[in-house]
């Protein structure tokens, strides 16, 4: 069975997110998508209400484990038996810390192959923390997320005008 990890904070979950999932769990048979719990961030949704929204994006992913994990992410796919990570990147700063962590992890996990997916152009400028700060000053981020998400952020942020 060919098996992967997507770790991250999905806070809140994006299209880009959805697209990188999606395109991954495409390539694998089982892919576990990791919700990280950090808990020195300060985070708009809960680990589950994360997971949550993911689940509500993706309906219809059957081969999606979703996990929250609060330690190293290479000691998630030791305990299960994964040795493909799959990390989406937008550009070159993405690339030059993901790269970093890949070299980390694999000093740890030396069985970890990385995998880089590169986001799709549509959203390219898509990240949680803008949609956050969007939100927070009321202006319309529906373009960059799914609608179950929209409506949990709008809860959140009741001043936001669409």
């Amino acid at each position: 069975m060919r098996r992967a990890i997507l770790p991250g904070s999905f806070d809140p979950p994006t299209l880009g997110h959805i697209n990188i999932i999606e395109r991954t769990a495409a390539l694998f048979d089982e892919l576990h998508v990791i919700v990280a719990d950090n808990i020195e961030k300060k985070s708009l949704f809960t680990p589950e209400e994360r997971i949550e929204l993911l689940k509500a994006s993706l309906p219809n992913a059957d081969n999606i484990v979703y996990a929250i994990h609060s330690g190293l992410t290479v000691d998630y796919a030791k305990e299960h038996g994964i040795s493909v990570m799959v990390r989406g990147v937008r550009g070159a700063g993405d690339f030059s810390y993901e790269l970093e962590m890949a070299m980390t992890n694999k000093t740890l996990y030396p069985e970890l192959e990385v995998l880089f997916l590169p986001t799709d152009s549509r959203y390219f400028l898509v990240r949680s923390s803008k949609i956050k700060e969007l939100a927070a000053f009321g202006a319309d981020f529906s373009s960059m997320v799914t609608e179950p998400v929209r409506k949990a952020i709008e809860e959140r942020f009741p001043q936001v005008r669409r």
